[in-house]
């Protein structure tokens, strides 16, 4: 390493990037939650797409105010309820996942809420859609100008918050008719049907660009560790039980 490198990263916490291809969400979550609970460590995760249709809502989304129930269940698309906040999204191979799971003190800066780790990620983001459209983080949502193309959510612990983004860099619109209009929409949706209120990213900049200027992102604030999700996975010793899961047919049959 040569001294000017070595000086930049002093004092720079170091953050553990792994990057996915088409790993199942729930997978993805699994390991997500296990590293917020068990590990010591910040990562970024960069999951490109996710290998089938899925339902994801927040810990506690009822599946009859958040979804056309007989339709997931004719179609029978899985419907996943995860460990973090936040509202539900229909997720595919044209979402990109972003994670961050960091340490609090290695940002200390920002305040262990959800506001203040939003405003942080936004200002991160901000850098990587410099230029490209008119990027804005409106309410708990990532927008160009009024229209939505990412969903947040965030689980805070005693010392430690992990921030997860789901960007829709295209979508099936068939897909978007198992979600019904949320009851606690943001202000700024103004009742409009999902096709009026979203966007597809892939309008704005190609894939590998955004994956691209999000780690160059990451490197402005951390010095970044490449790993394979083999070296993430190794079982720790704390036992550790997953939160997120698979709703059965007959939870989904309950909620009809």
């Amino acid at each position: 390493m040569s001294m000017t490198a070595s000086s930049r990263t002093i004092g720079v916490p170091l953050m553990k990037l792994i990057k996915l291809n088409g790993v199942p969400i729930l997978q993805q979550l699994h390991l997500e939650e296990r590293l917020l609970r068990t590990s010591t460590d910040n990562w970024c995760i960069i999951n490109d797409g996710t290998n089938i249709p899925n339902i994801v809502m927040g810990v506690s989304g009822k599946p009859a105010e958040l979804l056309e129930v007989d339709s997931v269940l004719r179609d029978k698309v899985p419907v996943i309820r995860r460990f973090t906040g936040g509202g539900t999204v229909i997720v595919d191979t044209g979402t990109i996942f972003v994670t961050f799971i960091c340490n609090k003190d290695d940002v200390p800066a920002v305040q262990s809420y959800p506001r203040p780790i939003m405003s942080w990620s936004s200002i991160l983001y901000s850098k990587v859609f410099e230029g490209v459209g008119d990027f804005i983080l409106r309410e708990n949502d990532y927008a160009f100008g009024s229209r939505k193309f990412g969903g947040n959510a965030q689980s805070i612990t005693k010392n430690r918050w992990i921030h997860h983004t789901s960007f829709l860099w295209d979508y099936e619109i068939n897909n978007m008719a198992y979600l019904k209009l949320p009851k606690r929409a943001p202000e700024y949706r103004l009742a409009r049907n999902h096709l009026d209120f979203i966007c597809c990213m892939k309008d704005y900049m190609p894939r590998t660009d955004f994956i691209n200027r999000t780690v160059d992102a990451v490197e402005d604030e951390f010095s970044i560790r490449t790993i394979e999700l083999e070296e993430a996975e190794v079982s720790p010793n704390t036992k550790f039980v997953h939160s997120s899961k698979i709703l059965t047919e007959k939870e989904l049959e309950e909620a009809a």
